[in-house]
């Protein structure tokens, strides 16, 4: 069964960091270009950031530029989303997603109806 699992959520105080992973179960995550988003209570889904096969990331999302960042490591099948300077409006639950396509290589974004695969999510609460 091909699953994507997030992991390392929880609860962080304010300008505090936290980093939260993508697992792989079933499939080679190599293969594929990995995205993540955040859905805060009562707002949109929105796309975070993204990472190509080649390993080029990057952040999509105004608000959390130059705070959070995206690394992969395929060796452990496992995709990681890194989040410093952590701000109450970051909390949000937390997903990944998998696309593949014959540009993944160079190419990934933060299209919600572009991902094969997605993950059932963790919750990051930023509170004191």
């Amino acid at each position: 069964q091909l699953q994507l699992v997030e992991s390392g959520g929880g609860l962080v105080q304010p300008g505090g960091s936290l980093s939260v992973s993508c697992a792989a179960s079933g499939f080679t995550l190599a293969v594929y270009a990995i995205s993540w988003f955040r859905q805060a209570p009562g707002k949109e889904r929105e796309g975070v950031g993204c990472i190509t096969r080649a390993g080029r990331s990057t952040i999509d999302a105004a608000s959390v530029k130059g705070r959070f960042t995206i690394s992969r490591d395929n060796a452990k099948n496992t995709v990681y989303l890194q989040m410093n300077s952590l701000k109450p409006e970051d909390t949000a639950v937390y997903y990944c997603a998998a696309v593949r396509r014959s540009g993944s290589w160079f190419h990934c974004g933060t299209s919600d109806s572009s991902m094969d695969y997605w993950g059932k999510g963790t919750l990051v609460t930023v509170s004191l």
